[in-house]
């Protein structure tokens, strides 16, 4: 029983209600319905073309919808100019102006402002806001004088320096070098924190997605296809897209020949017969895949005993050494080829394995999830 009253729930600051964006005979977003609460991190997480930037853009006001609405602060702004929100965004390659340096870089959208704001205003605000991106006595620099790290908080800080209430993130860390991408990414959601402004993200990065978001909205062909938090998604994808797009995972392919509310069993190929949860519902004789993550799996030496225990005899195929974990590829001869992933704690007591070696992999009955094909 659900006793939430919807007339006490925070108003979103943003929403899609029904939101449909064409290109001509191109749908780049199609009936997008999402509630964006005040104060979360959000991350529209998807492949190239599945209409993740077309809904940055609708908020942003760069784009007006074809049919629907989109809503800030519970009005409906689909004709309202992108300088009339309170709503920044910042571009994939910063945008920023190479004739100013950082502080007129920083000031311009304040300097645009009517009534104008004194010189002292500015300057006390542009100051404020390097200090919370962490380059305090930055202004004078010329912004080619800058790393790429140092560029993207410029663009922050010009961003944050307008006070909006909703900043949107185009793909921001893109031309980051691994290491410097992992540093902003902390340094993003600290800020977020501090000042407590939403924040929307856009990215086709799973692992920037899965570590900065409060929830991630998961688009597919313009359309979404779901929403929740990292864990949810990680844990209870309701399709095999969704499963395949959040980590890695192993897919067993076969039809289900038992079902409830809340598991199944299905055969795959060779006979094999796996048990797992479901996130939809499923009946018998229903084409299904297993989603086993590489994490669930064990691999040995000898066979593991048990009756609660599934195993495969299978072959090391591949070996990628990760630090923490060792990644093998293996292939049984029924089954085919899928992942393991091998905490080092693990190997340090069955010893590592080279590609060749027959080794058995394992799982706990049940752990799999059984889901219906797309």
């Amino acid at each position: 029983m659900n006793n939430t009253d919807p007339e006490t729930e925070p108003l979103p600051i943003a929403e899609f209600r029904g939101t449909t964006k064409h290109f001509g005979d191109v749908v780049a977003a199609e009936d997008l319905n999402l509630a964006i609460r005040k104060g979360e991190f959000l991350s529209f997480l998807g492949p190239s073309g599945c209409g993740k930037t077309t809904a940055l853009r609708m908020l942003a006001g760069f784009e007006t919808p074809t049919k629907g609405e989109v809503l800030l602060d519970g009005q409906v702004v689909n004709h309202l100019p992108a300088h009339k929100r309170a709503v920044n965004m910042v571009f994939q390659h910063y945008a920023l102006f190479p004739h100013l340096n950082v502080a007129d870089n920083i000031s311009y959208g304040l300097r645009q402002q009517r009534p104008k704001l004194s010189v002292a205003e500015v300057a006390d605000r542009v100051s404020k806001a390097l200090e919370t991106v962490r380059l305090p006595d930055f202004g004078p620099r010329r912004i080619w004088e800058m790393s790429g790290g140092q560029q993207q908080r410029v663009a922050l800080a010009r961003a944050l320096i307008n006070r909006p209430k909703l900043l949107l993130l185009d793909e921001p860390m893109a031309a980051l070098d691994r290491k410097l991408r992992r540093d902003m990414q902390i340094e993003l959601q600290t800020l977020q924190r501090k000042l407590g402004i939403t924040f929307v993200l856009v990215t086709h990065d799973q692992e920037e997605a899965l570590s900065m978001s409060d929830r991630i909205c998961i688009m597919r062909g313009g359309r979404i296809m779901q929403t929740g938090s990292p864990r949810e998604l990680y844990d209870r994808p309701r399709n095999r897209y969704v499963a395949d797009f959040v980590g890695k995972s192993n897919f067993f392919d076969g039809r289900v020949t038992k079902a409830s509310a809340t598991s199944a069993t299905m055969e795959a190929a060779g006979g094999l017969v796996i048990s797992g949860t479901v996130t939809a519902e499923l009946a018998p004789g229903q084409a299904a895949s297993a989603s086993l993550r590489p994490e669930q799996i064990a691999l040995t030496r000898k066979p593991v005993e048990g009756d609660q225990t599934l195993g495969l005899q299978v072959q090391i195929v591949n070996r990628i050494f990760l630090g923490e974990h060792t990644e093998y590829l293996v292939r049984n001869d029924v089954i085919g080829e899928f992942l393991v992933l091998v905490p080092r704690q693990a190997e340090a007591t069955e010893g590592s394995f080279e590609p060749g070696d027959a080794a058995h992999a394992t799982w706990r009955a049940g752990t799999a999830l059984i889901l219906g094909k797309d």
